[in-house]
């Protein structure tokens, strides 16, 4: 019997870089753009051994912006899975997307390649916040890209949304999501806006810039993230993680199976995977048995020359390979666990790992109890509300030595 994994294929093109963004992106020409496709074909035609052990039950392409490839060239990329991979009839196809990038024959290309959903990044129905955060679109091109969508077919559609931008209040912040709501998307990713090194926004409201002020206070950002969960459960928007909201039965599988800690391969530049230590059949340490388990984590180069030159030779292309031992993956289980609003289960782990998570951490898990930022229920332990607004905390307090 196959086992069930998830590939993740990066397309690390874009219009213009956001002034937050610190992925792995930036604007190529249309020859570069070509060279990297057929590149990413090869990469995938080099793991047709691999595949036969595997069913993929969803396929994420991400980036950057695929939707500034062509047509044709989505559909070949994801043709290529298809013939080299066994993909479930019932598997999730993820294409992220910027409104303004698509078109009514690239999104029947789409169609035809068999994705069937579409994540779009609106981030925010404000003009000057889509102008502060340096997108290429208008919410104007917003609606015409979904109805696009809608009129192709697509019945999953995702909405990325971001708060706590500079200059933002709870009163703005609602009428994002009150008129992306008129719309019915069934999925809405509400995340916080995070600013990161090596951004612009980094340079313009990091720690000790003149602007920092202009971020929304930590009391504002958790009224926000409260304001978020009341009107969008109000809607009929279940949160299934600490930052995605889905009408019932589109929670989105790829977001899932990442808390989840399932099997997943990364093709494209950068890209990152977690396989069984067996998997790639390289023997050794990765085959021992106190090795057993989603072990065995590594990314591809990030270097583009060295990426196109050995595509077609992934073991070439593997950066920072590492086997995590049973510690790091029991860590790994846990916070990632605990994104999910309905916690981590009692008996997955103490299947998975061999002890019960209270032999692991029981006296830190206790502590945060007390303080009414965990509760458990049903043989489960997740965040309580006030958990939520403090999880990194809570997360750090439980895996404590």
């Amino acid at each position: 019997m196959k086992k069930s994994i998830q590939l993740y294929i990066h397309i690390p093109f874009c219009v213009r870089k956001c002034a937050y963004c610190d992925f792995l992106s930036g604007p190529a020409d249309a020859d570069r753009i070509e060279e990297y496709v057929n590149a990413l074909v090869k990469e995938i035609e080099a793991y047709r051994e691999f595949a036969g052990d595997y069913e993929v039950s969803a396929l994420f392409l991400g980036g950057g912006t695929p939707s500034v490839l062509s047509g044709e060239q989505m559909f070949r990329i994801v043709k290529q899975v298809c013939r080299i991979f066994a993909v479930k009839e019932t598997a999730e196809i993820t294409a992220e997307a910027n409104p303004g990038t698509v078109t009514r024959e690239k999104l029947q290309a789409y169609r035809e390649a068999g994705i069937n959903r579409i994540s779009y990044g609106l981030q925010s129905v404000n003009e000057e916040e889509l102008k502060l955060l340096g997108r290429i679109h208008t919410f104007e091109a917003f609606l015409e890209s979904y109805r696009l969508a809608r009129e192709a077919g697509f019945a999953n559609i995702n909405v990325d949304l971001i708060s706590a931008i500079p200059g933002q209040t709870k009163e703005s912040w609602e009428k994002t999501l009150q008129t992306v709501l008129h719309l019915q998307p069934e999925h809405i990713s509400a995340y916080s806006l995070i600013v990161e090194e090596g951004t612009l926004f980094a340079e313009l409201y990091g720690e000790g810039s003149e602007k920092e002020h202009e971020l929304p206070h930590e009391d504002e950002e958790r009224l926000i993230y409260r304001k978020t969960e009341e009107v969008l459960s109000k809607a009929g928007y279940h949160r299934y993680e600490i930052s995605s909201y889905a009408k019932p039965g589109y929670e989105c599988r790829h977001n899932l199976g990442y808390w989840e800690r399932k099997e997943y391969l990364g093709l494209g530049l950068g890209a990152s995977s977690l396989l069984e230590g067996g998997s790639l059949k390289q023997g050794g340490a990765l085959g021992k048995p106190e090795n057993a388990g989603k072990n065995l984590r590594f990314a591809n180069t990030a270097d583009m020359e060295e990426y196109l030159m050995y595509s077609g030779k992934p073991e070439m292309i593997r950066k920072d390979m590492e086997v995590l031992e049973k510690e790091e993956q029991m860590e790994e289980f846990i916070f990632l666990g605990l994104r999910k609003m309905e916690g981590i289960r009692e008996e997955e782990f103490e299947a998975e790992f061999g002890q019960t998570i209270w032999e692991r951490c029981g006296d830190n898990l206790k502590k945060v109890m007390e303080q009414k930022l965990l509760e458990k229920k049903g043989g489960k332990l997740r965040l309580t509300s006030k958990g939520i607004d403090v999880s990194n905390y809570v997360f750090a307090e439980v895996l404590a030595e």
